[in-house]
């Protein structure tokens, strides 16, 4: 069995993603060359690619969504002698069996050279073959002329000499308005003498002739494949590995998820056969340069195997020659060889003898260690101790495994030197008096590799080594040593949020006033300062005007750069943006000066996050951008890089750049940062999904990141942010209770106001909670029309007043199409939890946290059954009996202690004052509040926050009705830019209440629906299943059902209830 052929039969008994991953470019080219053959232009489009790769999947998708007829056949590997027309018999027969024998047009009989099953053909003599070229064409013209035709040719890599002559006839010669022909190949099958070669070349000069190339997968898109194979988002170790072996072949990364061990298991054995059948088709001779070849990695030049596989040149590259032929070999730009694909590398590998495998393996080292020219310069010594490893030699292994591992830590390469550490410490009890074959002693190596696991970061094992180097070691012989390792435990524990590590800082510092002030130790004190900073700011401080005089008065540069971007950490959030930033600027300068690439990344890090805060967001964006190539070019991209991912994204968020900020966002999680290193990037790229309502994404990432509120140490950064964001995620869920339980865990934080940054997001997503708790985004049956994931609220004129107070207010005077309607009921299943919501004529209904219901009729009095026990007026509502529950704070309670947390937070940058006038606006109301509100928004620059305040506002001022228009208008364009659904769809239900106009559905959604997704669409809010739709509008049921599958994508929801809400909701079933 050929490996070409073999592909094609286990891929026909894989399992397949039901999404096509990677693939809307491809999508889009072909839809495009569709359009092109409806506009009455000729089309066809040449789609290669190697065996796997997703050809036949694309093509599949694309004929499952194309409104066309389309016919599909195949070519047959028979080669030359095969049948001829086979891919046109296959597809004429599915259509007479389709439409029936009349769609011939009575000419059955000279089809019957085609469909035997037709009859007997006439004799048409020497004219046959023409004539038949000729009805074939006439025939597809005809059906074109009805409705276009995409006729489909797989495999055009077997087609026999009859069907690429009927192909060319149908490009060149009929050129039939409204046909699309796709024809299928792969390119690896195409060596140099076969005769589809010279055939794409001649189609290509053709007009209207288009070949289009299926390139792998990358990355992202292997890690989006292997999350629908697998049914959860994998980890990115197990993406890593995957798309390191699978190579962004879609047949391969399904194999392997399908595997017992995705992510470091062996070749599954249906796989491995498959590799290796090309390989056993190879002459003798070629087979053994292939082994050779193998045991040297997947990339090889010439002379190295030429040293190694003890064959005279001319055998030696006709089995090069020979791999080359069979596409299993490759030659690079460079002139060396690399193995097509990696895994066809690791089948013949395993697939040697052990004893064939470890004597290659030292001839290899041998080889290199002798003329390391064979190889890259910066590959030499990793190669070398990969070779003796494999070969078993434990004492060479050993030594040189300690050579590159030196080398790789010059290179900044600390994940290659932490694995070539911990091979060395495997191999320690191997070899007889390690110590003295290296000159290393057993601690220092311990101590080696876990500050390589740090810089690598993997902090798990580097906590491992760094406690058992601890254990073995003498504090007060080796105090510099045990104040080193005790900051590094510090500083992990932090991270993993296991605890502060302020009991081993301050061990640290205890150690070191013993040690010699020198630059190491002054060093070690700007880290106790660091880690100190975030439990006892006061004593960081101390600490650190004491150890930045000693770096002065020492002279050292490199000691005081370091002293002085650790001191920028701790005035971080201490002393008001304006003031630390030239600080900050000037630690850049200094590192940047010095050459130190480290610490000039973390003063990156500390100056992008001063700048953000101060409100100077381009300039937060760019100084967060130059630290990034940085710590990438140290090796810190797991670690300080993601910090200054995360700040750049959040620069950009500000700025209204949401897709340059997820991204960003998308390339933080690929580092796969440990411990409470992933937080910046896991809250920020929720905060875009919320935003755009994509609400399955948005709730993975909420309930991951979340979960670190259970760690026993997060900063107060951290646990603040995480706090704001559990209660938008309860009010974009419309879960009223858990968001008021959030907001009053929140707002009773011990560090509420030590961080004012944090607070105010805090204070401003509480406020909501008490304006109505059911309030979600729109794409739910809600109580509002307002976007869920905004921090400040677009509320109505609705007020939650002080206790006792004349003007407070809880719920909305106005009317409403909330969670309570004209009398009162709760609407669309919706529950007005803990507050009274006041309807049109004044009524009102209240239900509390276990169910119980009370309604106020008229202007008369109501009884609240929530969870205050304050009294509270209710306007337009007359008198208002709260009844608390015991122990329980309640809408009023929670109001109170939001204002008095108000006043005390300090509001020195443009976003505290911003967000303090949207709590203003929430809990007071009234239209002076919310222009407040937007007037500041304005100057802070960000356009997520200033379209909900106009929002807010457009509601408040509803009365006027151009100036709510203008609001709403210019809410509605922000919310497009961004891609903001809930926003839109909030913007738009407001506009259809008031009945003014907004264009922001139009632009939106309306235009994003084809005439027949519109046409499906009426159909699903009705109820009507796929078979329904099908028979309603004389179309298949799979047809029906990816057209609901596209328009639950485009309408972004998750399921039909859904997307027939949005569809009433916002009239699109009007348009």
């Amino acid at each position: 069995m050929s490996y070409a052929r073999g592909m094609l039969d286990l891929m026909t008994v894989s399992a397949h993603s039901a999404v096509l991953v990677g693939r809307a470019p491809d999508l889009a080219t072909l839809h495009d060359a569709l359009k092109r053959a409806r506009g009455d232009e000729p089309a066809a489009l040449l789609v290669g690619g190697e065996a796997g790769v997703g050809k036949t999947r694309l093509v599949e998708e694309f004929c499952r969504s194309a409104d066309a007829r389309v016919l599909l056949g195949q070519c047959l590997e028979l080669g030359e002698e095969g049948l001829p027309f086979a891919p046109f018999a296959a597809a004429l027969r599915e259509l007479s069996r389709r439409e029936g024998r009349e769609v011939f047009g009575g000419r059955e009989a000279e089809f019957a050279r085609l469909l035997p099953e037709l009859g007997l053909p006439p004799d048409l003599g020497e004219t046959r073959r023409g004539h038949l070229f000729e009805l074939v064409g006439s025939l597809f013209a005809r059906l074109a002329a009805e409705r276009p035709v995409v006729l489909v040719v797989e495999d055009l890599h077997w087609a026999d000499r009859s069907t690429r002559d009927l192909i060319a006839f149908l490009v060149r010669s009929a050129r039939v308005p409204g046909l699309l022909l796709i024809a299928t190949y792969r390119t690896d099958e195409l060596h140099r003498g076969h005769p589809l070669r010279p055939f794409l070349a001649e189609l290509e000069r053709v007009r209207g002739v288009q070949r289009h190339d299926l390139d792998r997968l990358d990355r992202d898109a292997t890690a989006e494949l292997l999350g629908h194979l697998l049914g959860t988002e994998p980890d990115p170790p197990t993406v890593d590995a995957i798309s390191r072996r699978a190579q962004g072949i879609p047949f391969f990364i399904e194999q392997f998820a399908a595997s017992a061990d995705p992510r470091c298991g062996d070749i599954p054995e249906t796989l491995r056969d498959l590799l290796l059948s090309r390989a056993d088709q190879l002459p003798d001779t070629a087979q053994r340069v292939l082994r050779v070849a193998a045991v040297g990695g997947i990339r090889f030049g010439h002379e190295l195997l030429a040293r190694v596989a003890g064959v005279d040149e001319t055998t030696l590259e006709s089995g090069l020659r020979a791999a080359v032929a069979a596409q299993l070999v490759v030659i690079d730009p460079d002139g060396d060889y690399e193995f097509r694909h990696a895994l066809v590398r690791e089948a013949v590998h395993d697939d040697l003898l052990p004893g064939e495998r470890s004597r290659l393996h030292a001839r290899y080292a041998q080889a290199i260690e002798s003329e390391p020219h064979l190889v890259d310069a910066d590959r030499a010594p990793a190669e070398i101790a990969h070779h003796w490893f494999s070969a078993r030699d434990h004492a060479r292994a050993l030594v040189a495994a300690h050579a590159a591992a030196d080398a790789a830590g010059r290179r900044y390469a600390f994940a290659e030197r932490a694995r070539l550490l911990d091979r060395m410490l495997e191999l320690w009890e191997q070899v007889p008096d390690p110590a003295a074959l290296l000159g290393v002693g057993h601690l220092d190596l311990l101590e080696e590799a876990a500050l390589a696991a740090i810089d690598s970061g993997e902090h798990q094992r580097a906590m491992t080594l760094t406690r058992a180097t601890l254990a073995d070691l003498d504090f007060e012989a080796e105090p510099l040593r045990a104040a080193r390792l005790l900051v590094r435990r510090a500083k992990l524990l932090r991270n993993a949020g296991k605890s502060d590590g302020a009991a081993e800082a301050r061990e640290a510092h205890r150690l070191l006033s013993t040690a010699p002030g020198d630059s190491e130790s002054l060093k070690l004190v700007a880290d106790v300062v660091y880690v100190l900073a975030a439990t006892d700011p006061d004593e960081a401080d101390r600490i650190a005007q004491s150890v930045l005089a000693a770096a002065a008065q020492l002279g050292d540069e490199a000691a005081q750069v370091a002293v002085e971007v650790t001191y920028g950490k701790v005035c971080s959030g201490r002393l008001p943006a304006a003031e630390s930033v030239p600080a900050m600027r000037r630690s850049v300068d200094r590192a940047r000066a010095s050459g130190d690439i480290p610490n000039l990344a973390g003063a990156l890090v500390n100056l992008s996050d001063s700048l953000y805060e101060l409100g100077a967001y381009a300039d937060s964006a760019e100084a967060a951008a130059e630290g990034v190539p940085h710590a990438d070019r140290v090796g810190v991209s797991r670690t300080t890089g993601v910090y200054l991912l995360a700040n750049h994204a959040e620069a950009l968020m500000a700025l209204g750049r949401w897709d340059e900020a997820d991204a960003l966002l998308a390339q933080a999680a690929r580092q796969d940062p440990p411990g409470t290193l992933a937080l910046p990037w896991l809250r920020l790229r929720a905060r875009i999904r919320l935003a755009r309502g994509h609400d399955d994404g948005a709730a993975a990432l909420v309930k991951q990141a979340v979960a670190f509120l259970a760690k026993p140490f997060l900063t107060h950064e951290s646990r603040l942010s995480l706090l704001e964001l559990r209660i938008v995620a309860a009010l974009t869920a419309g879960d009223g209770p858990a968001a008021l339980a959030a907001a009053e865990a929140a707002v009773r934080d011990h560090g509420i106001l030590e961080r004012p940054r944090y607070s105010w997001p805090i204070l401003a997503a509480a406020s909501r909670t008490l304006i109505r708790p059911g309030w979600s985004s729109p794409s739910r049956p809600s109580a509002s029309a307002h976007p869920g994931p905004a921090e400040p609220s677009a509320s109505g004129t609705g007020a939650v007043g002080r206790s006792g107070s004349d003007g407070g207010a809880v719920g909305r005077s106005a009317s409403s199409d909330g969670a309570v309607g004209r009398s009162g009921e709760v609407a669309a299943g919706g529950r007005a939890e803990g507050v009274a919501a006041v309807g049109r004529q004044g009524e009102a209904a209240v239900v509390g946290r276990s169910g119980e219901d009370a309604a106020v009729r008229g202007a008369g009095e109501a009884t609240v059954v929530g969870r205050s026990g304050e009294d509270a007026a209710v306007r337009g509502a007359g008198e208002v009996t709260v009844v608390r529950r015991p122990g329980e704070v309640g809408a009023v309670g929670l109001a109170e202690t939001i204002r008095e947390l108000a006043d005390r937070l300090p509001r020195r940058h443009p976003a505290d004052q911003a967000y303090a006038a949207q709590v203003a606006a929430l809990l007071d109301g009234g239209a002076e509040r919310w222009r407040s509100a937007v007037d500041h928004w304005r100057v802070d620059g960000q356009p997520y926050q200033l379209g909900c305040a106009l929002l807010g506002l457009a509601e408040t001022i509803a009365a006027d009705r151009p100036a709510a228009t203008a609001a709403l208008t210019e809410a509605g364009a922000i919310a497009a830019a961004l891609r903001a659904r809930p926003l839109a769809e909030a913007a738009e239900v407001l506009a259809r209440r008031l009945g003014v106009r907004s264009a922001t559905v139009p632009a939106a959604l309306t235009e994003l629906l084809t005439a027949r997704e519109r046409e499906v669409l009426r159909l699903v809010a009705e109820g009507q299943s796929n078979s329904r739709i099908a028979q309603a509008l004389f179309i298949s049921p799979k047809t029906a059902s990816v057209h609901v599958s596209r328009i639950i994508a485009k309408l972004e929801v998750t399921n039909r209830v859904e997307a027939a809400a949005v569809a009433h909701r916002l009239g699109l079933l009007n348009t």
